[in-house]
C-alpha cells in the first residue's frame, strides 16, 4: 500500500535577491519532520522550488503526496508552463531560457518519483 504524506512548504527572500530561506513540514502517519535551508543570495521564487524539491527528495519511496504551496510561480509552472518549456528544450515561448531551469528540472525528476497532487493555498 503507497504511502500518504502531507506537504507543505515555502519560500522567502529579504530583497528579492538577497538572502533569503525556505522551509518544509512532512506529515505521515502522525509524524512530523521539518526541514529548512537558505543561501546568502538567492531569490523568492528559488527558494519556493527547493521547498518543493527538498521535500519530495526527503521521501524514501514513492509516495502519494498531497503538497501545499502558496506559490504562484510553483503553481503556474507545474500547472501552466512546465510541459511546454520541456517540448522547447526547457526554453520560454519567447525563446528565451527558462530562469531556474536547473531547479525546475529536479522538481520535474522529484515529482515524478511520486504520486503528487499539488495545491495551491493563499499565503
Amino acid at each position: 500500500m503507497t504511502k500518504r504524506v502531507e506537504i507543505f512548504t515555502d519560500g522567502a527572500c529579504s530583497g528579492n535577491p538577497g538572502p533569503g530561506g525556505w522551509g518544509a513540514v512532512l506529515r505521515f502517519n502522525g509524524v512530523t519532520k521539518e526541514l529548512s535551508g537558505g543561501e546568502a543570495a538567492t531569490t523568492n521564487n528559488r527558494m519556493e522550488l527547493l521547498a518543493a524539491i527538498s521535500a519530495l527528495n526527503a521521501l524514501k519511496e514513492p509516495c502519494a503526496v498531497d503538497l501545499y504551496t502558496d506559490s504562484n510561480y510553483v503553481k503556474d509552472g507545474i500547472f501552466s508552463w512546465i510541459d511546454g518549456w520541456k517540448r522547447n528544450g526547457w526554453k520560454t515561448a519567447a525563446r528565451q531560457p527558462v530562469k531556474n531551469a536547473e531547479l525546475w528540472q529536479a522538481l520535474d525528476e522529484a515529482r515524478n518519483r511520486h504520486q503528487v497532487i499539488w495545491h495551491w493555498v493563499k499565503g
